[in-house]
């Protein structure tokens, strides 16, 4: 993950320059990425909405710089004209944090045809989520139905996509121990999201405070098929970890 957003909680991910971008870029994949997730546009309660000059100023120059790398690299915004720049500019991923819920950034993953990660939202965008109320995995289930029969209409091809559960969003003010709830319950479940055969992408704790280490391990134990991550070697150590622990018992 780098992040091109002066405003990210993650401070030790942003990078502000292309050289700063490639180097964090270079690192990463040294220490075990596939690739890399870029984003400019802060989700959290404490970022500023951005507009589309803005959040392409902090993108511009970086994406032809990290896709001259060879690797795949994914954009990670609500915006479809900030989406359409970055694929044009050598991005080669999706990461379409509006839940391909805009007809026109839906309109761009049918036409470009490139792998789309599409993201359960209980809301328009990141920066507008409610709480789920009820049992989640059910909640999740039924949105990616109702999405994924939409986006296949519009020209959607069903193996671009790759699901996330959105547990790397948040409404504003959400307590940790209730946010906590709500991981566990669907990264223990997380099997039940299998029903559609795609691919499950998670968004992985960088903390480790607070519990946030048992749910890596939870994801670990259940599998899941990308991550993205801030630190790879924390989530390599906690696997490696995982295994002795095993071998002991």
């Amino acid at each position: 993950m780098i992040n091109a957003s002066p405003d990210s909680l993650a401070d030790f991910s942003i990078a502000t320059s292309v050289a700063e971008a490639v180097t964090r870029a270079e690192t990463l994949i040294r220490n075990g990425c596939v690739g890399v997730d870029l984003g400019a546009a802060g989700s959290t309660q404490y970022a500023d909405r951005v507009d589309t000059e803005k959040e392409w100023d902090r993108l511009d120059g970086k994406i032809q710089a990290l896709s001259g790398m060879g690797i795949e690299l994914s954009i990670d915004t609500w915006n479809p004209e900030i989406m359409e720049r970055a694929l044009n500019a050598g991005a080669n991923f999706m990461n379409a944090s509006d839940g391909l819920q805009n007809p026109v950034m839906v309109e761009l993953a049918a036409d470009s045809g490139v792998p789309v990660i599409l993201p359960f939202l209980n809301g328009d965008d990141p920066k507008s989520l409610e709480l789920v109320t009820g049992d989640p995995l059910k909640a999740i289930i039924v949105w990616f139905e109702d999405a994924l029969a939409k986006i296949e209409q519009a020209g959607v091809k069903r193996e671009q996509v790759i699901l996330d559960p959105g547990t790397g969003f948040g409404p504003a003010n959400w307590l940790w121990e209730d946010r906590y709830k709500f991981q566990e319950t669907i990264y223990s479940n997380l099997e039940e999201l299998r029903i559609f055969e795609l691919p499950i992408y998670i968004a992985l704790p960088w903390k480790m405070e607070d519990g946030r280490r048992d749910l890596l391990n939870i994801l670990l134990k259940v599998g899941f098929d990308y991550g993205r991550t801030h630190i790879p070697e924390q989530v390599f150590e906690a696997k490696a970890q995982m295994i002795r622990d095993e071998t002991i018992e």
